[in-house]
């Protein structure tokens, strides 16, 4: 299955043989105090920026209806967000990852977007499509 969709995420969760933790690290983007004027330019025109974690969740694949209800969810907190990153925690021996293993790979998750290091997750744009940061993108190139 391609994941080219937030809701083929959890769908493909839905349907492994362990019990699944999404994890989302939701981020906005800002130009840092430092940045030159042509860096501000570019950001102005909606290119560049640093991606800064302002939220993060952990759900089950059921707990998730469609990307919209979810993207209705986030918004009753009041954070703007740009992205959202996803990855998943498998459970063990039929039994959900507990609590602890949880928040540890969430921590892990908003460490690593602080760090650039992108690797192991998925990011979604505000629509739900899955984006390739492998490839010049005017949310992720670098300042």
């Amino acid at each position: 299955m391609t994941l080219s969709h937030f809701d083929h995420l959890v769908l493909a969760a839905r349907q492994q043989d362990q019990p699944q933790r999404l994890l989302l690290v939701f981020v906005s983007t800002e130009l840092p105090d430092d940045a030159s004027a042509q860096q501000q330019a570019q950001f102005l025109a909606g290119f560049g920026g640093a991606l800064v974690p302002v939220m993060c969740v952990d759900k089950t694949p059921v707990e998730i209806t469609d990307f919209l209800a979810m993207r209705q969810e986030a918004a009753q907190f009041g954070m703007p967000w740009s992205l959202v990153f996803a990855s998943s925690l498998a459970g063990f021996a039929q039994q959900e990852p507990n609590s602890e293993a949880v928040e540890t790979a969430l921590q892990r998750m908003v460490e690593s977007i602080k760090l650039g290091n992108l690797t192991n997750m998925i990011a979604f744009d505000t629509n739900g499509d899955a984006l390739d940061l492998s490839a010049a993108n005017p949310l992720t190139d670098a300042l």
